[in-house]
């Protein structure tokens, strides 16, 4: 069963760089899918990025050209290098997985604790 670890938030200047981490532990029976989500406050859990076995990813329109993620599969790990920061991107991050508890039972979604990231004008 996986868990999930998110690290490397924190409270920035415009136009700074956070790198987020996401350390994945366990056992999963699901294909592998790895994203980042986040969450303003008053606002509705969004994407932000996603990333393939292969690393081919993608990214919402919102931070495209910004923020890259990127994996180490040996290392479980993924992160979110986030640059050129922006206030609307405070909000709380999400590192995202699928997961069963069991074999043959549905993969279901997954999520971390989250890390607060914190855009300052």
């Amino acid at each position: 069963q996986v868990e999930l670890v998110e690290s490397g938030g924190g409270s920035v200047h415009t136009g700074g760089s956070l790198r987020l981490s996401c350390a994945a532990s366990g056992y999963t029976y699901c294909s592998y899918d790895m994203r980042w989500y986040r969450q303003a406050p008053g606002k509705e859990r969004e994407f932000v990025s996603r990333i393939d076995i292969d690393g081919t990813t993608s990214y919402a329109d919102s931070v495209k050209g910004r923020f890259t993620m990127s994996q180490d599969i040996g290392k479980k790990m993924v992160w979110l290098q986030m640059n050129g920061l922006k206030p609307e991107d405070t909000a709380v991050y999400y590192c995202k997985t699928v997961r069963a508890l069991e074999f043959g039972v549905p993969c279901v979604d997954y999520w971390g604790n989250g890390t607060q990231v914190t855009v300052s004008s």
